[in-house]
């Protein structure tokens, strides 16, 4: 015997409940998007930009250092800060040194004082003055 109601698999299985959590989830997922685009495009086009080009250790008391400097604005001083290290990292040496109003590129070689034999030169910042 059969009986008279319809077969629903919505009585057997039960009713799945809506997906609320698209919405919010799309939202987010648009935000943080949007935030990771500015994010990259802001911090890979700096103010100033500096790159180590080579260094040269001249003598047992002194480093050369050639690096390049990429501004935005030209008519900014900067004060660039060089160090130099020894064989065990220490820094042997430090100087501050100006770069002048001008070109938004320059190129330059400078000599750092080392009070031991360097055996490398960086570059660790450039600052407006």
């Amino acid at each position: 015997m059969q009986s008279e109601a319809e077969f629903s698999y919505e009585d057997r299985y039960g009713v799945r409940p809506k997906k609320g959590w698209v919405g919010p989830a799309i939202f987010f997922a648009l935000i943080g998007i949007t935030w990771l685009a500015w994010a990259g495009l802001h911090h890979s086009n700096p103010n100033i930009r500096t790159s180590l080009i080579s260094y040269t250790s001249t003598s047992d008391r002194e480093i050369s250092l050639r690096y390049s400097v990429v501004r935005k604005d030209g008519a900014q001083v900067l004060i660039c800060t060089l160090i130099a290290r020894d064989y065990d990292k220490n820094i042997v040496g430090q100087i501050d040194d100006d770069i002048a109003a001008g070109l938004a590129s320059i190129e330059k070689i400078t000599t750092i004082p080392t009070r031991s034999q360097a055996v490398n030169a960086d570059v660790i910042a450039c600052r407006v003055k």
